[in-house]
């Protein structure tokens, strides 16, 4: 064997074809972070100028920033209620196309009605893609990189967050918030092509709905290896799959606390990518100056997701998520006190890391944490539930801003949120590893190794 089989990788094509589907699902949750944080970056332009769609106060705002949480929470369930039934590629493919169609629509919108339930539609294909980008990576990486590769492909939200940002300050008064919403089309022009010619099925997820000769073709051509042994982890869950399985003996509680983990993550990140720019505003920052601190937050969430992820390898993400929503709980606390320019955004950047960089280490706990059978639908779960936290995040910063309180008041909210977030964490019962994760082969290796008189290989990270 190679040196390149010696490590994570089975064979160089296996680490192409690996790199491939970790791109392709990155961009796609790049431009779902593009479109959370795109509206907080309208939303004073829309609320200043009632000639866009229509008069606008606080609260109708907030309400109208929930409508896309409550498609991707209608998107991600419905997603994991099919996908595990219907495949990872078909499902990422449908929903590139949803979601980019929702954004070109939003665009054109004259009234709040019609903005709202484009941004409801816009929202199902998001859902779905999330869903479905956290099943993919969790069957395909090499196990031990499975929480880095995780971190990368959902960092894509801070990402997208970074890039709705920085083109906002250089871009909004040129293009128009109609332009930046165009912007988040794109992606049916140059992601739905590579993905069709990229992106394969998952030989994991074809064996466990037992097509094990497509399973085979797709490993021989893309040199993703199979699993070693079939993924079932006991026979009480072997006989269920997607939301059924979740309602076993084996992941009901889990599922429970992972749920409540969601729900606090994304309502935070929801709610500060909303309002932040608002709030900053209204203390006396000018717009662009405001802007800069959503840039600080997504960019804090990407530094310090990538790193808590790699230590997420090595210990497991528990612990490590437990303390991330304790930096979050630090940080937000820390706005309240009046600090200078640089300590504030320096608090800002760590608010990032445990808020959206938090929710970032979830989605790869989350993903981990099934068997094949369950997986897209207990990421479904952990996206369509946590997406009611992000409903409630745009609508618990406009409720408090409507009624006149302090925006010192939002901040102890959102810092209480995230303790309880740590809490729930410690609690979430432990799963014994899938099998069809921890070793990985090829038929190649088999053969290569018989060659040699060996009994064959394991493919570990």
């Amino acid at each position: 064997m190679s040196s390149i089989d010696r490590g994570s990788w089975a064979s160089a094509r296996h680490r192409s074809s690996v790199l491939w589907v970790v791109t392709i699902a990155a961009i796609a949750i790049l431009f779902d972070g593009y479109d959370l944080v795109v509206y907080g970056t309208i939303l004073p332009v829309l609320m200043d100028d009632p000639g866009h769609i229509g008069t606008l106060t606080a609260s109708q705002a907030g309400a109208l920033g929930s409508y896309a949480l409550v498609g991707v929470m209608v998107g991600a369930l419905t997603c994991g209620a099919i996908g595990d039934h219907f495949g990872r590629r078909k499902m990422m493919l449908i929903n590139i196309i949803w979601f980019s169609v929702g954004m070109a629509l939003a665009a054109f919108a004259t009234s709040i009605t019609t903005f709202g339930l484009l941004r409801f539609f816009t929202g199902i294909g998001v859902g779905g893609l999330v869903a479905t980008a956290g099943a993919m990576i969790a069957e395909f990486a090499p196990p031990g990189r499975r929480n880095l590769f995780n971190a990368i492909v959902y960092s894509g939200v801070p990402a997208g967050g970074v890039m709705a940002s920085v083109l906002a300050i250089v871009l909004r008064d040129s293009i128009g918030w109609r332009g930046l919403f165009l912007i988040g089309a794109l992606p049916l022009i140059f992601l739905f092509p590579l993905a069709w010619f990229k992106l394969p099925e998952s030989p994991a997820w074809l064996l466990a709905r037992g097509r094990v000769e497509e399973a085979r073709a797709i490993s021989s051509r893309t040199g993703i290896p199979l699993p070693v042994s079939a993924d079932r982890p006991n026979d009480a869950v072997a006989e269920k799959v997607g939301f059924r399985a979740l309602a076993s003996r084996q992941y009901v509680w889990g599922t429970a606390l992972l749920g409540l983990m969601s729900f606090a993550g994304l309502l935070l990140t929801y709610g500060l990518n909303t309002w932040l720019p608002k709030i900053m505003e209204n203390a006396g920052y000018n717009a662009k100056g405001s802007l800069s601190f959503l840039l600080v937050l997504n960019g804090g969430a990407i530094i310090g997701g990538l790193l808590a992820s790699k230590i997420a390898d090595v210990t497991g993400p528990q612990r490590v998520v437990a303390t991330t929503f304790g930096l979050a709980a630090l940080a937000l606390l820390l706005f309240t006190f009046g600090f200078p320019l640089p300590v504030l955004l320096a608090s800002v950047a760590i608010a990032g890391v445990g808020t959206i960089g938090t929710q970032v280490l979830i989605y790869g706990f989350v993903s981990n944490y099934y068997s094949t059978a369950a997986r897209a639908a207990g990421v479904a779960w952990c996206a369509g539930f946590g997406r009611l936290g992000g409903i409630f995040g745009p609508l618990i910063g406009g409720s408090l801003i409507s009624a006149g309180i302090s925006s010192e008041s939002a901040f102890y909210v959102f810092a209480g949120i995230a303790v309880l977030g740590a809490i729930v964490t410690f609690f979430v019962p432990k799963q014994t590893p899938d099998p069809g994760a921890a070793a990985l082969r090829t038929d190649d290796d088999r053969a290569e190794k018989e060659t040699r008189g060996e009994p064959g290989v394991t493919v570990v990270g």
